[in-house]
C-alpha cells in the first residue's frame, strides 16, 4: 500500500527539499549575525562588555568564525552533524551568558531577553535534530544527495 503524503510529491523529493530548506534557514540565522559582528566589531564588543563577558576580542573572533563558518558548512551540506552540534553548543553559551533574563529586574528588557532565550532554545533544538540523525538524505555540494 502506497503512503499518501500531503504534498503529492515523491516522499524522498520533498523530504530532501525540506531538509535543505531547513539547513539554509539555519545557515542564514548564523550568517547574518556573524557578518554584522564583523561590520560592527566595536559595537558587538560593547554589547558583550555590557553583559560581563571576559576576553572579549578572543570570544568575539571565535563567535564570528563559528557563526560564519558554521553557516557556510550548513548551507553547502559539509559535515552537517558535527557543525550542528558545535553551533548548538554556541547557542547554549550565548543564551546563558548574553540572554540572562533571570538576573534582570522585571520589565520590558527582561521580557525581551527571556523571549530571546526561549527562541534560542528552539534554534538549539533544531540543531540537535540535525546533529542527532538519522534523517532523510539531503543535498550537498559534496557528492549530491547523501547522508551527512
Amino acid at each position: 500500500m502506497q503512503e499518501n503524503n500531503r504534498l503529492d510529491l515523491p516522499a524522498p523529493l520533498y523530504s530532501r527539499a525540506l531538509s535543505v530548506a531547513g539547513r539554509l534557514l539555519l545557515a542564514l540565522y548564523f550568517l547574518v549575525p556573524g557578518v554584522m559582528k564583523i561590520v560592527d566589531f566595536e559595537g558587538s564588543a560593547e554589547y558583550m562588555a555590557a553583559h560581563g563577558m571576559v576576553a572579549i576580542p578572543a570570544f568575539l573572533i571565535l563567535t564570528i568564525v563559528l557563526q560564519v563558518g558554521g553557516a557556510i558548512f550548513l548551507a553547502i551540506g559539509y559535515r552537517v552533524q558535527l557543525t550542528a552540534f558545535i553551533l548548538a553548543g554556541l547557542v547554549l553559551v550565548i543564551s546563558v551568558v548574553m540572554h540572562n533574563f533571570w538576573d534582570m529586574e522585571a520589565g520590558l528588557q527582561q521580557a525581551h531577553e527571556m523571549q530571546n532565550f526561549i527562541k534560542n532554545l528552539a534554534i538549539m533544538a533544531g540543531l540537535m535534530v540535525l546533529a542527532g540523525g538519522p534523517r532523510p538524505l539531503n543535498w550537498s555540494l559534496f557528492g549530491g544527495a547523501r547522508s551527512s
